[in-house]
């Protein structure tokens, strides 16, 4: 997985330039354009815990991207020895997001935490689509029509919305940060004023050739239209990356029907 795409697509998304980022959390802007396009490793989990305050999204989010542990994580299991057992066990016996889910909600019952969480959770993808704005197997060649096709079902969902403009919106978004994130996945965004969140997905039949940061072909879009730029559309950017991450592309490249797609997402998404 490419981190150093989803670190540059959210810096971009967010109006931050590479300077500024750099000064904040205390490295050469030489440095930070290094790791974002690939060419140093992923920053320390405690860098990315700062790149992730500036940003203003959970740092377990980049953390998952970075396939890194989260430190919260080694410091209790370094102080409970115990905890790495039941780890080990949960492994085991492969437990599903959706089970892990359940054991979360004993634990929300038996054990509540005292305090505010250490992240917050992550608004689901799922929710925002509908069977009418995901499409299968598309086998458009060219990345045009490929967004002509995403901006139209998005299109649908907004009342008054113009398909050309949408698609002029999600170029402009392709051009300015790239929008792949590694794994065959690329995350769009446009905003129109007013707008509640909604997303569409598409998968391509072929790989599509387009430059990509761990040179595999784009296989899968996400896309999204919403109200304005903020905090929820960056943590929304970050969890589809962290899908990718979790081999999304690959997960629904023989999905044939919109349910298979929602299913799948129900299971990645059970914990987030």
């Amino acid at each position: 997985m490419h981190l150093g795409a989803t670190l540059r697509l959210l810096r971009v998304d967010a109006g931050v330039s590479l300077r500024d980022m750099a000064r904040r959390i205390g490295v050469s802007s030489a440095y930070l354009s290094r790791v974002e396009h690939g060419v140093d490793a992923p920053p320390t989990a405690e860098r990315l815990a700062a790149i992730a305050r500036e940003l203003d999204v959970p740092p377990a989010l980049l953390m998952d991207v970075a396939n890194r542990v989260n430190p919260y994580v080694a410091d209790y299991v370094e102080a409970v020895p115990g905890a790495s057992t039941l780890l080990l066990e949960m492994a085991r016996r492969r437990l599903s997001g959706v089970q892990l889910a359940r054991v979360r909600d004993f634990l929300d019952a038996e054990f509540p935490t005292r305090g505010e969480p250490v992240d917050a959770a992550v608004p689901a993808l799922a929710p925002l689509l509908s069977p009418e704005r995901i499409v299968l197997q598309l086998s458009h060649e060219d990345r045009a029509d490929l967004l002509d096709v995403v901006a139209g079902r998005l299109a649908e969902a907004v009342p008054g919305a113009d398909a050309k403009a949408l698609a002029k919106a999600l170029r402009q978004c392709a051009d300015e940060s790239s929008c792949t994130v590694g794994g065959g996945v690329a995350v769009l965004h446009a905003s129109l004023p007013g707008t509640e969140p909604v997303a569409a997905l598409v998968t391509l039949a072929r790989g599509l050739k387009v430059e990509t940061p761990d040179d595999q072909p784009l296989r899968l879009v996400v896309a999204a239209v919403d109200g304005e730029r903020g905090r929820a559309r960056l943590v929304r950017m970050a969890h589809v990356a962290r899908l990718a991450s979790r081999g999304l592309s690959e997960r629904l490249a023989d999905a044939r029907q919109p349910s298979q797609v929602l299913a799948l997402l129900e299971e990645l998404e059970a914990l987030r």
